[in-house]
């Protein structure tokens, strides 16, 4: 079993790499919920449901989230009685949302939600959201608290992150199957996605970043900064607003004691020296997942530095 620990655009890119280079049988995906909202009455899962939709196929390439040529048609009526609309669901993309939401009110956990879901995409590769608990990251900025979604959707990220927390996190448990994933794998990795917004809500989860610490198999990393810019926002504004360097380095502090490898773009190859001192080995790839000969060759690369055959 191959483990990787993901937010959602990076990731969900990241684990199609993968997927069209081995059996995506062997993949479990451990996915954040820390962005998980209601909207409207229903129980969004952002991160789990572009994961799907990735690997399913469907997602919109262009947008990196939601199902391709959807519609808003729903979301445009509801405006005409002054609700807020800012954060995007389409006509489609709802039916998700209503089968999630009816599912938990029966009192189904999280995790089977995500499961069944999944089937229904036709989804090879197994999903499990971090926890079947409750976890909501809160940015805290100069005007006040956040939800994620606030913070990155309906205010694009422009405030200054000053702390994040991750509501909940103490007293949630890792979903079923999530420690046994870390225990049992042959590899784990780390997606190319948002250290702290989709990565540190992870490992916030009693239990978690132990199992992580304590695997002895290959732990391998991918940097989502490139040339000292995030591949998908708000990486690198979070990373500094909690001190971290932007680059390739600052991964690397993140996730010393956790990743032995980190791979960085070729880009960032002079810093390689700089990731070694913050403990991670590093390894010079191509990151940027352009198209189908990159995708295949960053798990490739991936792959290998975690010693595990296609």
């Amino acid at each position: 079993m191959i483990t990787v620990l993901c937010g959602g655009v990076g990731g969900s890119r990241f684990l199609c790499a993968l997927a069209a280079v081995v059996d995506p049988a062997r993949i479990t995906a451990i996915i954040n919920t820390g962005d998980d909202d209601w909207f409207h009455g229903v129980y969004v899962s952002p991160d789990p449901d572009i994961v799907t939709y990735a690997l399913a196929g469907e997602v919109d390439q262009e947008r990196g989230w939601g199902l391709r040529g959807d519609s808003f048609r729903w979301l445009a009526s509801l405006a005409r009685f002054g609700e807020e609309t800012w954060f995007q669901i389409g006509d489609r993309d709802l039916a998700t949302h209503l089968h999630r939401t009816r599912l938990l009110r029966e009192r189904w956990p999280l995790s089977r939600v995500t499961a069944d879901i999944a089937r229904a995409f036709g989804v090879k590769v197994r999903l499990l959201p971090m926890s079947d608990d409750r976890v909501r990251t809160v940015v805290e900025t100069h005007d006040g608290e956040l939800t994620f979604q606030r913070y990155l959707v309906q205010r694009h990220a422009r405030d200054a992150v000053r702390a994040v927390r991750f509501e909940g996190a103490g007293q949630a448990r890792p979903a079923p199957g999530v420690v046994e994933a870390v225990r049992d794998a042959e590899a784990i990795f780390f997606a190319p996605s948002n250290p702290i917004g989709s990565i540190a809500p992870i490992l916030a989860v009693p239990g978690i970043r132990d199992a992580i610490a304590a695997a002895r198999v290959r732990r391998v990393a991918v940097s989502p900064i490139v040339g000292g810019r995030s591949l998908q926002p708000p990486a690198a504004e979070m990373m500094a607003g909690l001190g971290y360097e932007v680059d390739a380095a600052g991964v690397a502090t993140f996730y010393a004691g956790l990743a032995d490898t980190l791979i960085i773009d070729e880009t960032d190859g002079a810093r390689a020296a700089a990731v070694a001192e913050r403990g991670p080995r590093p390894v010079v790839a191509q990151t940027v997942m352009r198209d189908d000969a990159a995708r295949r060759s960053l798990a490739a690369a991936a792959l290998h530095a975690a010693g595990v055959a296609p």
